[in-house]
């Protein structure tokens, strides 16, 4: 089955997700090198300082009154001013490498993710999407990666360079005075515990933010998508208040968030407040008794604030690291996921396809409810055309889904030329099954874009003769760009009847062998629907073609009619002998011509 996201609160999917993000980084060897190696440099520069600093008091404190040692004294303290601010434009320089370096790794990364994230979504099998929601995903794709980029970018450098401060700080305290070393050295447990506490409650809290903002983003997503149907039903109020209600929830939370970091900030800063009175009592103790002078001491707290300074990023450190957990967690939970629908590892390329379908025994469910199609069996010869009739839910939309193998069986087989759809190769089956759905897609960009989709290669000829085959040629060349007009996002500019025109023109430029025709004649007129369907009939001659429709008068010529009922095949067989033979059809075909007859006397009484 497929992976799922589990609820909110729950852990995430793959606790060891950071680490394997920060792998990635594999990929970006060069940069990530230069920006480690710029840090390694700029941090040994910057714990060069204290020491120039004791030279320079040390001179000042231990030079005599002769002219002679203050001219010593002077050249000392004007060597250290100088190697100081050496040390200063070579830790900027270096600084510079780092940060510039560390953005471009950050968004190599990023960039590897977000296609990864893609590939998978457009690898996913449909039972995948019947699951989980759009908007879910795009957050995963966006939000999240941006989240774990910033963290490679920033928090990541930010707790290398933490790391070697606090180690090279500790180090160089031990060797100057490891007494009052002593002292500071029980004050890092505690705030390593503190640490440890806040990263602790703090991801669950960044766990719900990500999924409160999947939630507002999915209402928004689908209030734009839908948003002719929420101003025609005057749910704009609604709406607002839904969003609304999304938008309070994730505040709450990120206020929640908030206030828990606002606990840990305090603390750390009273850990290290708690340190350097310790060193101002001990260390001027040891002043006081001879032990201990006033440049060693000032060398001293220089590198405790290298000791408490790194304590203090690790709090941003643990914060964003804690949001880079969650949203690690959450893309590889994306990309872990497993498709229903995959080439078998022996699976073969299917040949050139004379059109000869079977239904064998076929039972199918969706995510393990109750069969939507039980014990469908039938045979359809090549170039024959199959017509699917009956009830909304009766299974049609389910036995076409079937046949590029969007799903699989559950029990039974599908069988094209006499091969298992799920032996052979999915691009092979597909490329070969030209498909029109009752909800037409279109893609920003041309009408010639949106026609050659299957075939970007196809020349303007063929294009042309597809857009004429589906009546699509009159329209186009009607508007001032002919062919390059643009459709505009999921084809707005177009009316219903000319989108399922394009559409239909889409397919038939792949010059399938297997054609598939969701009621791709729903959303014209009258007329058009003629044009189009004698265009069909013409296309469709020796094609083996699957035409599901409401409409008897649209499949009265069907090679084969299967009248389905609650998901098995009431009856089959050609108009005629469906007349004779079976009571559903006779009732569709009976109330159709009523309707019929009613909406033609409606139309004259209507007319002047």
């Amino acid at each position: 089955m497929t992976r799922r996201g589990g609820p909110p609160g729950s852990p995430p999917a793959n606790p060891g997700a950071l680490g394997r993000a920060i792998r990635y980084l594999g990929g970006h060897k060069r940069s990530a090198t230069i920006t480690y190696s710029a840090l390694l440099v700029a941090t040994l520069a910057q714990l060069a300082v204290p020491i120039l600093v004791q030279n320079m008091i040390d001179a000042v404190t231990q030079a005599g009154t002769s002219l002679g040692d203050r001219a010593v004294a002077e050249g000392l303290i004007l060597n250290a001013a100088a190697l100081i601010l050496l040390f200063a434009a070579l830790r900027g320089v270096f600084s510079f490498l780092q940060a510039f370096f560390s953005e471009t790794t950050s968004q190599g990364l990023a960039f590897d993710l977000r296609n990864a994230i893609f590939t998978k979504i457009q690898r996913l099998s449909f039972s995948y999407y019947d699951q989980n929601q759009t908007g879910q995903l795009m957050i995963r794709a966006t939000d999240d990666v941006e989240r774990l980029r910033g963290f490679i970018a920033q928090g990541l450098l930010m707790a290398a360079q933490s790391l070697l401060l606090l180690i090279g700080a500790m180090t160089v305290l031990a060797f100057t005075n490891f007494q009052l070393t002593l002292v500071v050295l029980p004050l890092l447990p505690v705030a390593l515990v503190v640490f440890m506490f806040f990263g602790r409650i703090s991801q669950p809290l960044f766990k719900v933010v990500q999924q409160r903002l999947s939630t507002l983003n999915t209402i928004l997503q689908e209030n734009m998508a839908g948003l002719k149907v929420v101003k025609s039903f005057a749910r704009e109020t609604y709406e607002e208040r839904r969003f609304d209600a999304a938008a309070t929830a994730l505040m709450e939370q990120q206020i929640k968030v908030n206030r828990t970091f606002a606990f840990l900030f305090p603390i750390v800063f009273l850990v290290a407040q708690i340190g350097q009175a310790s060193i101002l009592y001990f260390g001027g103790r040891q002043i006081l008794g001879g032990t201990l002078d006033l440049g060693a001491y000032q060398k001293f707290s220089l590198y405790l604030v290298y000791v408490f300074f790194p304590l203090g990023q690790l709090g941003f450190v643990i914060s964003m690291m804690a949001q880079a957990s969650v949203s690690a967690g959450r893309i590889f939970e994306l990309l872990d996921a497993k498709s229903e629908i995959t080439d078998q590892p022996d699976a073969r390329t299917l040949p050139p396809i004379t059109g000869r379908v079977e239904f064998r025994d076929v039972t199918f469910r969706y995510l393990n409810g109750d069969p939507v199609l039980q014990g469908v069996s039938f045979v359809v010869e090549p170039g024959q055309t199959v017509a699917l009739l009956g009830a909304t839910g009766s299974g049609k939309t389910s036995i076409i889904n079937l046949l590029p193998r969007f799903y699989d069986v559950s029990q039974g087989a599908v069988l094209i030329d006499g091969q298992d759809v799920r032996e052979v190769m999915i691009d092979s089956l597909r490329s070969q099954i030209g498909l029109v759905l009752q909800e037409t897609n279109l893609f920003s960009g041309t009408i010639r874009d949106n026609i050659a989709f299957g075939r970007p290669d196809a020349s303007d000829a063929e294009v042309i003769a597809a857009a004429k085959a589906a009546a699509v040629h009159d329209f186009a060349e009607g508007f001032p760009d002919g062919y390059n007009t643009r459709v505009g996002e999921r084809g707005v500019t177009l009316s219903g009847g000319q989108k399922q025109r394009v559409a239909i023109a889409r397919a038939l430029l792949l010059n399938p062998r297997l054609l598939i025709l969701d009621d791709s004649t729903s959303s014209v007129d009258v007329q058009t629907e003629v044009n189009i369907q004698q265009a069909l009939d013409r296309l469709m001659h020796g094609r083996t073609s699957f035409v599901i429709a409401q409409r008897i008068s649209t499949v009265q010529s069907a090679d084969m009619i299967l009248v389905l009922d609650q998901g098995r095949i009431a009856a089959s067989g050609t108009h005629a002998e469906l007349l004779e033979s079976s009571p559903i059809y006779c009732e569709i075909y009976s109330s159709q011509l009523v309707d019929d007859a009613a909406s033609s006397k409606a139309q004259e009484e209507a007319r002047p």
